[in-house]
């Protein structure tokens, strides 16, 4: 990498985004780096009314009366409080990652446009958030924002459950593997970070075997069709898992490989918690509009919802900074 990883991390002072900043410790991170901190608030009872003196200041300072609500806002306690917190996760971050720059920003608004607004202007390679947690500043539900921010954005995404480990102690990844352009981004991308010495990952290819209909079982020939099916599907998987598993070797990790049978979305999630690994790294399948992006029949959205460690998502950097145009579900204003 030649240039400095840029890392967007949501902040809202609950405990899970508390555990999301350890675990960015247990994240393979570079020993340089950007991060910009951001926490959110809304503001959902009106503000107190202005003075005429504040009202003359508001409109020399806004454009449109729309602005007017944001930029009184911004002026209000909430918002302090807000940048309150966002300073203090900066001063965390300074203590675990000396080297890094590191900025930290309040601002008004939903936590999940915010978030990806400034991702879409910022462009991050990855994004932190926490798995959920209700907020110090009021009324932020991170589980939501996470899902959202998952959904939306272009950049890879980590969500974060962050566990107690003695510092420098191996990190157990586990790498989906499915032979796809995706599954091959989340092997780079592990293989590209530092992580502790003798840090072990677990490759793990599910074969989704087809069975035949209740008609087709009385049918040799669908029988045989499918067993060749799925006999060749498990022999492309081996080969994918040996092709990852020198790349990573090359990084100086630990690592070993497994193919099970069965759905990916559960397959990984209880390989992950069986073995104790603190995340799981799996590929997301790039959407070419809005819609695509809700139907996530995606294993990667499935596996973060219901995994008990971490889950990064990862979308490949050259995506990064794309320009198509996307609408949300809910109002921009």
């Amino acid at each position: 990498m030649t240039e400095k990883m840029k890392i967007l991390i949501a902040y809202d002072g609950s405990d899970c985004a508390e555990a999301a900043l350890d675990d960015l410790q247990r994240a393979g991170m570079p020993q340089v780096a950007e991060a910009l901190v951001m926490a959110v608030t809304e503001i959902w009872l009106p503000p107190p009314p202005p003075s005429t003196y504040e009202i003359l200041a508001l409109a020399n300072a806004v454009y449109v009366p729309a602005d007017m609500t944001r930029v009184y806002a911004q002026g209000s306690r909430a918002f302090e409080e807000a940048q309150g917190l966002a300073d203090s996760a900066a001063v965390r971050l300074r203590t675990n990652f000396p080297d890094w720059q590191i900025t930290a920003q309040a601002c008004v608004g939903s936590p999940t446009r915010e978030l990806i607004q400034q991702a879409d202007e910022w462009k991050p390679d990855l994004i932190l958030v926490g798995s959920h947690g209700r907020s110090q500043v009021g009324r932020l539900l991170l589980g939501s924002v996470s899902q959202g921010v998952l959904t939306h954005a272009r950049c890879s995404v980590r969500v974060a459950r962050g566990r107690v480990e003695e510092p420098g102690t191996p990190v157990r990844l586990v790498i989906g593997v499915d032979g796809s352009p995706e599954s091959a981004a989340a092997v780079a991308e592990v293989a590209s970070r530092s992580w502790p010495s003798k840090s072990e990952v677990r490759l793990i290819a599910v074969n989704d075997l087809l069975t035949p209909t209740f008609v087709g079982r009385f049918i040799p020939l669908v029988g045989k069709a499918i067993a060749e099916t799925n006999q060749a599907e498990r022999e492309w998987l081996t080969k994918g898992l040996e092709s990852s598993c020198d790349q990573l070797q090359l990084s100086g990790l630990r690592v070993s490989r497994e193919i099970r049978e069965g759905d990916p979305k559960l397959a990984l999630v209880e390989a992950a918690e069986a073995w104790g690994a603190d995340c799981i790294f799996v590929g997301s399948i790039g959407f070419s509009n809005p819609f695509e992006r809700f139907l996530l029949g995606s294993v990667s959205a499935a596996v973060a919802a219901r995994a008990h460690c971490s889950v990064e998502v990862v979308r490949s950097r050259k995506n990064i900074g794309g320009n198509d145009e996307r609408q949300f579900a809910y109002s921009r204003n």
